[in-house]
């Protein structure tokens, strides 16, 4: 399926990086608010994200209190992250598409990781946020990348495989962090492939003998 895969983009929050402390963080600052207990919050977001919405946000418009601002101290890469790319890097160009605000290199870098990336395209730089296709397009154009030749990696079916999809790339959903709880409902939202974590990626993308 693979073997004509020139391009690996990635999404960033809960692909490469462990969001639970930060979400962790967002949902206790909601139930504080709200003076109701983080237990209910957190089966109330849930509860919303299996609905296919985005809970942390529908939890504060439940209880009518102010979306805490998202907490980036918190966020870490995943373990398996970095072998994952330092792997994937040999036989693949990586790049990211991703909504993140200004200074995602810079992350990157902290992180240690930016080595092994070849392009990097955020909503920030670009002036449009995933769905929209043309953060998408955007990559294809400055990897000089078909959309055959690319695959997208990423943890929300309505942000990165649909859109992924529609512009004929190769989707790979990763069931990680709150977006694993997506139920999909019609075929433009199933991803050619599903894996739970950068250790089966790696698997699917890299044969054995060739690491």
């Amino acid at each position: 399926m693979f073997e004509n895969i020139e391009w690996l983009f990635f999404d960033i929050g809960s692909t490469i990086i462990n969001e639970h402390t930060a979400y962790e963080h967002r949902l206790k600052g909601i139930a504080e608010s709200a003076n109701v207990p983080y237990e209910t919050i957190y089966k109330i977001a849930v509860e919303f994200y299996k609905a296919n919405k985005k809970g942390d946000s529908e939890a504060a418009r439940l209880f009518g209190v102010q979306l805490p601002d998202w907490y980036t101290e918190g966020e870490a890469l995943y373990d398996d992250a970095t072998q994952c790319l330092r792997t994937l890097s040999t036989k693949y160009k990586i790049g990211i598409i991703a909504n993140q605000s200004l200074g995602v290199k810079e992350r990157l870098q902290k992180h240690g990781i930016l080595r092994y990336i070849n392009l990097v395209v955020s909503s920030a730089e670009e002036g449009f946020a995933k769905p929209d296709k043309r953060i998408f397009t955007a990559a294809l154009y400055k990897g000089n990348c078909k959309p055959e030749n690319a695959a997208m990696i990423g943890d929300r079916i309505n942000n990165d495989i649909v859109p992924a999809n529609l512009l004929g790339f190769y989707t790979i959903w990763i069931r990680q962090g709150f977006g694993k709880y997506w139920r999909i409902s019609n075929s433009i939202e199933k991803p050619d492939c599903i894996v739970y974590n950068l250790t089966q990626l790696c698997d699917l993308l890299v044969r054995d003998e060739e690491r």
